[in-house]
């Protein structure tokens, strides 16, 4: 997997970097198709924000979180980009199935 870390007015240090790794890996084990992610960690004034945009085959899943600490705001998108994976794998393994069954019959 490809991924892709940057910062707006706001330096990516290792430990940051290290950190994403670490909670993005989470997201992948429910999910090993994914192709390459992007990352955007940007501050405003006192909002830390972070984005992160995951290409899959045949979909791009987006998700995007603010908070005041960068670290929270890290794990808040994480649990969206969670959700959001297992839910594309219940339908991608739902529609596969219906279509074997209906092949079957």
């Amino acid at each position: 997997m490809n991924l892709n870390i940057t910062g707006h007015h706001i330096e990516v240090t290792p430990a940051i970097r290290e950190y994403v790794t670490g909670k993005l890996d989470r997201v992948l084990r429910h999910f090993d198709q994914v192709t390459s992610s992007h990352v955007i960690l940007s501050v405003d004034k006192l909002q830390q924000k972070a984005e992160v945009t995951l290409h899959v085959k045949g979909k791009d899943i987006f998700a995007d979180a603010i908070d005041a600490d960068l670290y929270a705001a890290i794990d808040l998108v994480t649990d969206k980009l969670d959700r959001q994976v297992v839910k594309h794998k219940e339908k991608v393994s739902n529609h596969n199935h219906d279509n074997k069954r209906q092949q079957v019959e």
